[in-house]
């Protein structure tokens, strides 16, 4: 009997075994974004503040019955380049009759999610273009930034290989149109 030869790993699948092998501590983040592992403490008051005010207008006005995680790692895989990062936005949108925060896997693939926020933290750079390039890669429609640095909300929409299309930006103070499945504007008097 012959044994199969083994296949050696390659330098991705060896970062991805480490990444997925990591335990954080409590309230820590541990990502794999662009072949780095980005860890990051707990957010602050500020930080969670901004996510609770879009969360509670999401879910009381969009025209879509909306779910949200805040919790929920998100798989993106791209064939071009067989990247697989794993992040964790600071909330996820998903329409509520397609259920894809009820798997016990504790990240989910990128389909069908209608939205990603995200609020600048401690590595600002990484919330403002890495993760921004993975979502416009990976086909999420549209990317919500909460640039707690500059005062400022931006909505990116139309993804391409690279990055978003298309974006529009408002002080914090001004209402931001969010699109279908969203259909409404986004109060953002509430950040200053």
């Amino acid at each position: 009997m012959t044994a199969m030869a083994h296949q050696p790993l390659t330098q991705e699948e060896i970062l991805l075994e480490g990444f997925l092998a990591l335990d954080t501590p409590e309230g820590f983040r541990a990502e794999l974004i662009e072949g780095e592992i980005v860890v990051t403490p707990p957010p602050d008051g500020d930080h969670e503040h901004c996510i609770s005010r879009i969360v509670r207008q999401v879910i009381r006005r969009s025209v879509t019955d909306m779910d949200f995680s805040g919790n929920k790692g998100v798989r993106l895989r791209f064939a071009a380049d067989c990247l697989r990062d794993h992040v964790i936005p600071d909330a996820t949108f998903a329409p509520a009759e397609l259920d894809l925060y009820k798997s016990a896997d504790p990240w989910m693939p990128c389909d069908s999610v209608a939205m990603v926020l995200e609020v600048t933290s401690t590595k600002p750079q990484v919330d403002r273009e890495t993760k921004r390039h993975c979502y416009a890669r990976a086909g999420i429609p549209l990317h919500l930034l909460v640039d707690r640095d500059v005062a400022s909300v931006t909505l990116f929409s139309d993804p391409g290989k690279r990055d978003y299309r298309e974006l529009r930006t408002v002080p914090f103070g001004k209402s931001l149109t969010l699109p279908d499945p969203f259909g409404f504007d986004l109060d953002t008097s509430d950040f200053l």
